[in-house]
Formats: C-alpha cells, structure tokens, sequence
C-alpha cells in the first residue's frame, strides 16, 4: 500500500469513528460504520467509560459560572440528545438518590454518640417531617 492511500485509510477511519460518536447518526448507521471499521482491520471498542466522562463534562458546564450562556445551550442540547440530564424527582428539583442519602445520613446521626442532642433532635425532626422514621 502505498503511502497515499495509507494516509486515505487513516483518514477515512478517522472519519467513521467520528460518525459513531456524532449525536446525529442514527444507531443503525453507527452499526454499518462499526461494520466497515471491522472490515478495515480496525476493532472499535464501545467507549462507554468516556462517554460517560464527556457528559460529566457537559452537566459541569451547566453549573459553571464562568460559562457563556451559548455554551451552556449547548451542553443543555447535548445532554437532551444523550438523554442524560438529571430527572427532577421532587417539586424542589432534588434528586431522589441524594435524598435518600441525606436522610441517611440523619438516621445515622441519631445513633452516632459523638452528635449533640441538639443535633439528633433536628434529625429526628427532619426524618419525621420526610415519613423516614
């Protein structure tokens, strides 16, 4: 192969990963590109762990202040497309995993000996007020 078309292939390649990784392209185009990547002599290995860095990356942006608001459309678009925004499970926009972790966490200060009486009263309050005792 001669140093022309190895830099195509390369190229062409490139291109096809980029398409798996385009939110635009339906998942029946990423199967066919996944296909000719095989053909190529190239495995594609599903990049499920960077995906899920990239839209971390993206929920960050949508609580930076220093973020321009276009930028924050932006990831708001392609947190939409990825069907990654956070589900709001209270009125108050908690989510419900980190309730629960907050109610946790009161239950265990009522029998942590180290937490004032004070402290365990607001608890017990708190947990009643939220049906979790």
């Amino acid at each position: 192969m001669s140093p022309r078309s190895q830099k195509r292939a390369v190229n062409v390649a490139r291109g096809l990963r980029a398409a798996i990784h385009n939110p635009r392209v339906s998942d029946e185009a990423k199967e066919h590109v996944k296909e000719r990547l095989e053909n190529m002599g190239i495995i594609f290995e599903d990049g499920s762990e960077h995906e899920k860095h990239v839209l971390a990356g993206y929920k960050a942006t949508l609580h930076n202040d220093q973020v321009s608001d276009k930028a924050k459309q932006h990831a708001q678009t392609v947190l939409e497309q990825a069907n990654a925004l956070p589900s709001p499970e209270s009125e108050d926009g908690v989510d419900e995993k980190h309730e629960h972790h907050v109610l946790g966490g009161y239950k265990a200060a009522l029998h942590n000996p180290n937490v004032s009486d004070e402290a365990k009263q607001k608890a017990e309050a708190v947990l009643a007020q939220h049906d979790a005792i």
